[in-house]
């Protein structure tokens, strides 16, 4: 006898994907996200390709896993998908450092955040 199987922890009608350790602070990262925030998965994946912002190519790589989540893990029709929800966490804090002058030293933190990105299956309005 196995162990029961892991009641899904989203809907039956979404997917999700999650990115750690990205190099950039939560709160640069989270401007990204808010530009996806319920639209079409195709307008989202438009608007991270052109987007000026450096990360965004990260968060553009865990959009088409959480497409790739939704359409081979659970069936879902990815031209109905829509971005339910992005958010964005703190990840650990680099902590670095610089000799300033008179004997002092200055504090670098190198923050690392994460996004998770939730895509949800939608009918689609005529």
């Amino acid at each position: 006898m196995g162990k029961a199987k892991n009641p899904r922890r989203v809907a039956d009608n979404e997917a999700i994907a999650v990115s750690r350790m990205l190099r950039t602070s939560p709160q640069k990262l989270n401007l990204v996200a808010a530009m996806i925030r319920g639209k079409p998965v195709e307008k989202a994946i438009a608007d991270l390709t052109f987007s000026k912002k450096r990360i965004a190519e990260d968060v553009l790589k865990t959009l088409q896993s959480a497409i790739a989540n939704a359409e081979n893990n659970h069936g879902l029709d990815v031209d109905e998908l829509i971005v339910a929800e992005a958010w964005v966490g703190k990840n650990l804090t680099m902590k670095r450092g610089r000799p300033r002058a008179r004997g002092r030293y200055g504090k670098i933190l190198k923050p690392f955040a994460q996004v998770t990105i939730k895509v949800r299956q939608v009918e689609e309005q005529a």
